[in-house]
């Protein structure tokens, strides 16, 4: 492999970006936009919280949540509309109360209390609800009664702990950098296949190993480096920079292998835009599951980006480390293989 040869086909490929106008404002403005989205998002969380309550038979003392300031209180008909809506975040807490409790009270006994919460409310929630049952209790009979909890986490659960809302946002907008840049490498080799470029430097002593190495370059080191200014500058790299760095490098090599499929498909710029897009929607929805934990369930495992987004939240937000990211890093590895080999292949006979 010649390495002057693609010195000189990187050079080109450069020009041909900056050149291009739409793609280099996109991409100057596109970072800016990225990076501002993050530091305009509230970095704190809200402490109140909204309850749901099942209650067949309304204790008079429970009547007294309608008036607390900060609590949002809404009676269901059914404990799994409740759960439902608990799941759905419509709530961030829900209550349900068995039929008999008055009488479980009366004779005595523990009622069984069932406690809903979602996956991104505070890991002390539980206990302030049953804190507050056992004053509502108190007030009703006078008494310190006893009962059971039953406490159930709707949608994901991380090591407990909430994110911020842009701290949540961090790996989606991440994932949206390394997205964009398909459409960016896709057209670049439209517009050389549109001019006659590209085959006419097949037609030169240089070898198509040489023409993607060098194309493979240049959008890797797109991709790559506006993610890694992106991280750097949102905090990204805080803990265990390294998996970042390594997932987002190999989350490059995914996005160029596709560039090349998309490349291969499209007769012309204007579908490349098309068919990037669509592309780009759907590898974008695991990133949307990481802001609204529970939102997306286990089938969002078959769409590539997943491995990549979930590494990074997992990473950057909850602290892991090697060994509990080691096979989502193998599964992305393997699908980045896959995918660039898949489009060296169709875009070598799209060039022919």
């Amino acid at each position: 492999m010649n390495l002057r040869v693609i010195r000189a086909l990187l050079k080109k490929d450069a020009a041909l970006f900056t050149s291009n106008r739409f793609y280099l404002l996109i991409t100057v403005i596109g970072i800016i936009f990225y990076i501002g989205v993050y530091f305009i998002l509230p970095a704190q969380l809200d402490e109140e919280f909204s309850l749901g309550m099942y209650a067949p038979v309304v204790p008079p003392a429970f009547t007294e949540l309608t008036e607390r300031e900060g609590v949002n209180i809404e009676y269901f008909n059914t404990e799994e509309l409740l759960r439902q809506a608990v799941l759905d975040g419509d709530y961030q807490t829900g209550i349900a109360l068995p039929l008999d409790i008055v009488d479980t009270w009366a004779s005595g006994g523990k009622p069984e209390i069932t406690v809903y919460y979602v996956s991104t409310a505070p890991p002390e929630v539980s206990s302030a609800i049953v804190l507050l049952v056992q004053e509502l209790a108190y007030n009703q009979t006078g008494q310190a009664l006893n009962f059971d909890t039953t406490e159930e986490i709707l949608g994901q659960d991380l090591l407990g702990n909430q994110i911020a809302l842009r701290d949540r946002m961090r790996p989606l907008l991440a994932i949206f950098i390394l997205l964009v840049e398909i459409l960016t490498l896709a057209s670049l080799i439209a517009i050389e296949i549109e001019q006659g470029t590209a085959r006419a430097l097949l037609v030169t002593p240089m070898r198509t190993s040489e023409l993607f190495m060098a194309k493979g370059l240049l959008g890797v080191g797109l991709a790559f480096g506006q993610a890694v200014l992106f991280m750097g500058l949102v905090g990204g790299f805080s803990h265990q920079p390294l998996i970042v760095f390594l997932a987002l490098l190999i989350g490059s090599v995914m996005v160029v292998g596709i560039g090349f499929l998309v490349a291969s498909l499209a007769r012309d710029v204007m579908a490349v835009t098309g068919w990037g897009m669509l592309i780009l929607i759907i590898l974008a929805v695991p990133g949307f599951g990481v802001v609204i934990p529970g939102l997306i369930s286990d089938w969002a495992r078959v769409i590539p980006s997943y491995y990549l987004t979930d590494t990074v939240n997992r990473v950057i937000n909850y602290g892991v480390g090697w060994g509990d990211v080691g096979p989502n890093l193998g599964i992305l590895t393997g699908i980045s293989a896959l995918v660039i080999w898949a489009g060296m292949v169709t875009l070598r006979r799209r060039y022919r």
